[in-house]
């Protein structure tokens, strides 16, 4: 198994956004194990973070932007390809503006500067998504097709078909994705668009600052002014874009994609569908192996039928984050008058399973102090689809700070892939009555 490894040190980048034009300033800093690739933005009243994830991904027209609340990151594509095809798991990237600099229209000065930074192996064991299965997305004539293939290697064939415009044509590249592959091979191939495109994007305001020496511009000859590093720069280029989307799984991706004329829009469908896929199959997985089965959460919970909100908890990593299950079925006493007829888990309920496993969580450090926690508040509480019998819940919480009197949780419950409901919970720290 491969480690995870981050940078050694901090660097920075500047330059200007692709599409807004304004001076950015990027700062990488090396990140803990497990805490992905994540953006924050320091230019406002708070800095506002932004995980690299597809959940995350906002719509925008030829680039990936990702977004929290408010707060959006534009073009965030070729930074992550860099740390993806460099295999820089864990960074943080600080900008002081809403969009990453394009510098070339490449990769390639993000993959000079991280690797300036040097990289840091970590102790933790690097996460895969192992295509065990096909798995295919499309639009129209473009589509992209995951399949199996190596165990510890992406290989990407793209096949790039311009032949309307002869002076791209029909491009076709196949790669199996390592550093120094990624490094010599996709890196330094810059963004190319149409001249008709560009002409439509500077008459809607964007990339008024950007020459034919900025980026790559086709008309019906070829390049205007600016001469091709690849004969095949397109489709390298295409692959590039192709990677740094695949980074918004959070992990390495492993086995075969073929792509055929494919962009940012469908790259994300792809992500999806990947994502939804692995945590099906983790979730099988650790659900078969309990961290504590029911008989050891009815020791550390004193709910008893038919409060017990929790079946089994899967992950447990420290006093940090758990991972429980709830088994939703038609034999609950409350569904007899939460609806007859139209059978749906009261609201209050699915809270109260998020704040048993909470309290589970926090027990982890308070049972060594004499303390128990008990619910005092909650906020930013919201319910976003309703549970009905045969759904199973998966529980998550995160613990936020604990004081010396009270504790914080982040807490979500999922079906499946689909958020039902998230809270921000709040307990008070109580002495624990003497047995």
């Amino acid at each position: 198994m491969k480690a995870q490894q981050t940078i050694d040190r901090p660097v920075e980048l500047s330059g200007r956004g692709l599409f807004t034009g304004q001076s950015v300033t990027v700062r990488f800093k090396p990140a803990a194990p497990n805490s992905g690739i994540t953006f924050v933005r320091t230019d406002q009243g708070r800095p506002v973070r932004i995980p690299a994830a597809v959940g995350n991904v906002t719509k925008r027209s030829r680039r990936t932007s990702l977004r929290n609340g408010a707060v959006a990151i534009e073009t965030v594509e070729h930074c992550l390809s860099a740390c993806a095809g460099l295999g820089i798991d864990n960074l943080e990237a600080e900008l002081n503006n809403c969009e990453l600099p394009a510098m070339d229209g490449s990769c390639r000065e993000y993959v000079e500067r991280l690797s300036e930074a040097g990289f840091k192996p970590q102790g933790a064991q690097r996460k895969f998504c192992r295509i065990n299965q096909p798995v295919r997305v499309a639009d129209e004539e473009a589509e992209l097709v995951a399949f199996p293939g190596s165990e510890d290697r992406l290989r990407i064939i793209y096949e790039l078909d311009y032949t309307q415009y002869q002076a791209i044509g029909h491009q076709m590249l196949r790669i199996d994705l390592d550093p120094e592959v990624f490094r010599t091979e996709i890196a330094p191939s810059r963004t190319f668009l149409l001249r008709e495109e560009a002409e439509q994007f500077r008459a809607a305001g964007l990339g008024g600052h950007l020459t034919y020496q900025d980026l790559l511009v086709f008309d019906r000859d070829g390049p205007i002014d600016n001469p091709l590093r690849f004969d095949d720069e397109c489709v390298r280029h295409k692959i590039l874009d192709l990677i740094g989307d695949l980074a918004l799984l959070g992990r390495s991706v492993c086995g075969t994609i073929y792509a055929r004329k494919s962009g940012h829009a469908l790259n994300h469908e792809l992500v999806r569908k990947l994502m939804e896929q692995a945590q099906t199959e983790e979730l099988a997985r650790r659900s078969s192996e309990p961290v504590l089965d029911i008989r050891r959460i009815q020791r550390a919970l004193p709910h008893r039928y038919p409060f017990l909100l929790i079946d089994r908890i899967i992950e447990m990593e420290g006093t940090r984050r758990a991972v429980g299950i709830k088994n939703v079925t038609i034999n609950e006493e409350f569904f007899q008058g939460h609806y007859p007829g139209q059978p749906i888990m009261p609201g209050v309920l699915i809270i109260e399973a998020m704040a048993q496993l909470a309290g589970i969580l926090l027990s982890q450090e308070l049972e060594h102090k004499g303390k128990i926690a008990v619910l005092l508040s909650m906020d930013r509480a919201r319910f976003r689809r309703p549970v009905v019998p045969g759904d199973q819940l998966i529980l998550e919480a995160t613990t936020l700070r604990v004081k010396s009197r009270t504790g914080h949780v982040r807490c979500s419950a999922r079906v499946g892939d689909a958020l039902v409901a998230e809270a921000t919970i709040k307990f008070m720290l109580v002495d624990a009555d003497p047995v």
